[in-house]
């Protein structure tokens, strides 16, 4: 009996030893991941003259001059630029979300010759790097018209591999194809069963993609900046470079840090809305076989 208890209270000892050791871990990955940001935050409260004496962890008292010099700048039309990302990062979510799941859709439930080639020729264009095709895609565009505009910064998140690879592996694991023939017997149209079905049950692989795909287009600088020339329609990081690249007279850090830290509370409001439908969602991809 003694023996039993002595095991148990050593068990118990090993666990707690665990748990300790697993939250200190936590806590040192949590602190190396929000030390930059939170020095980001307190860099755009200090000046210019400040940031060049070297780093302090303390605030400083200037960060509604930084503000107010970003907002009121003339050549730098930072409200302009933030509703430009938005369009563009926000409609690429959307779009690509959207159509991904559609191909992914196809090609789990219906069954044709040229499946297996259609897959493996979607993940052949996974593996070619957006520099390859970036002049190719500048001479398109200048062909069709759509050279310093928005539009060939969203039309081409239609086709992302990516994004279609991980709904397609989504749905094998959580849609039963016996739930689709179910709909179809039961008289609903194909469009109305992806709309009204297997949304709802792909809420959580929608959530998580929209998440990246907004972040990955909002800070996408390589294609924008060989596309936008006009001033107002550029996106917030090509604004960012213009500061960066300023003369160096008239260089001002401070704007430059509160540029930064005001572009990235977009990306973490659409966290905070998107990340409860990825928990939320997860049991409506509950329906087994």
């Amino acid at each position: 009996m003694e023996s039993a208890q002595r095991s148990s209270k050593i068990e118990k000892k090993k666990v707690n030893v665990r748990s300790i050791i697993a939250h200190v871990v936590l806590v040192i990955l949590a602190f190396m991941c929000l030390f930059f940001f939170y020095i980001l935050l307190i860099n755009a409260t200090r000046s210019h003259a400040d940031l060049q004496k070297g780093f302090s962890a303390l605030p400083g008292t200037h960060l509604l001059e930084n503000f107010f010099n970003v907002a009121n700048d003339g050549t730098f039309p930072m409200v302009r630029g933030i509703l430009n990302s938005l369009i563009v990062s926000g409609f690429c979510a959307a779009i690509c979300t959207y159509f991904s799941a559609l191909t992914a859709y196809g090609l789990y439930v219906y069954d044709f010759k040229l499946k297996k080639a259609a897959f493996t020729f979607i993940m052949a264009i996974l593996v070619m790097p957006t520099q390859v095709t970036a002049l190719g895609f500048l001479r398109l565009i200048t062909n069709m018209g759509m050279y310093d505009s928005l539009l060939p910064l969203i039309i081409p998140s239609i086709a992302s591999p990516a994004v279609f690879y991980f709904m397609h592996s989504y749905l094998q694991s959580s849609l039963p194809l016996s739930l689709v023939e179910a709909a179809r017997i039961d008289g609903s149209k194909e469009f109305h069963t992806f709309n009204r079905i297997v949304l709802p049950i792909m809420k959580p692989a929608i959530a998580v993609q929209a998440i990246f795909v907004f972040v990955g287009s909002w800070n996408n600088y390589f294609v924008p900046a060989l596309i936008i020339q006009t001033k107002s329609k550029m996106t917030v990081p090509i604004l960012i470079a213009t500061l960066r690249g300023a003369d160096y007279m008239n260089f001002d850090m401070g704007k430059v840090y509160m540029m930064i830290a005001v572009a990235v509370m977009p990306i973490i409001i659409v966290y905070l809305i998107l990340s409860r439908y990825i928990i939320a969602g997860v049991t409506l991809g509950g329906v087994k076989e």
